[in-house]
């Protein structure tokens, strides 16, 4: 069984792992080299201290299996209620539904911050698992920007998927 929880400082070796893998070994992170333990501690502090949310997936004996947040999609002030998410699942623990589970929690946390846009930016057009967790969570493909990278020796797309939150574009934002 799986808990998705808010993310504690105490996570973020766990989280710099599961990153540093994927940064190294896919394509879904356009990073060259893995940022340590400092790093992504400090761009954990600045996602909270903008309001959005970070999560933790943690496994029946208290070890993160994946993490999720969300940050400003950009940074100007008409993009406000858009939000891009990062979803990351620890090597070996795919196919479970953790990221799924990620996702859902994710978008509901933004959806109760009155955020209206949910953006995913995939890192490889040929990153099927990724499309279709989006895909299965509400959004649809929004774009594509072709061998916008170089990495792993190749060129990499970037897929653009987008899902409406709470009532979208359907209603003004609050004042």
């Amino acid at each position: 069984m799986v808990t998705i929880r808010d993310c504690r400082d105490t996570d973020i070796p766990a989280i710099a792992a599961i990153y540093g893998h994927w940064v190294t070994h896919g394509l879904a992170s356009f990073e060259l080299a893995p940022p340590g333990e400092a790093e992504m501690a400090r761009r954990r502090q600045a996602v909270l201290e903008g309001g959005y949310p970070y999560l933790v997936a943690e496994g029946p004996e208290g070890q993160v299996l994946g993490y999720a947040y969300a940050s400003a999609y950009r940074t100007r002030p008409a993009y406000r209620f858009a939000v891009e998410d990062s979803v990351y699942v620890a090597p070996g623990a795919g196919r479970g539904g953790i990221g799924g589970a990620l996702l859902g929690a994710l978008l509901a946390a933004c959806t109760a911050r009155g955020f209206r846009l949910m953006v995913a930016v995939i890192g490889d057009s040929g990153n099927a698992a990724s499309i279709a967790l989006h895909g299965r969570a509400g959004f649809v493909q929004a774009g594509l920007l072709p061998a916008i990278g170089w990495k792993h020796g190749r060129w990499v797309d970037s897929v653009l998927m987008t899902r409406p939150l709470g009532d979208g574009a359907a209603t003004a934002p609050a004042p």
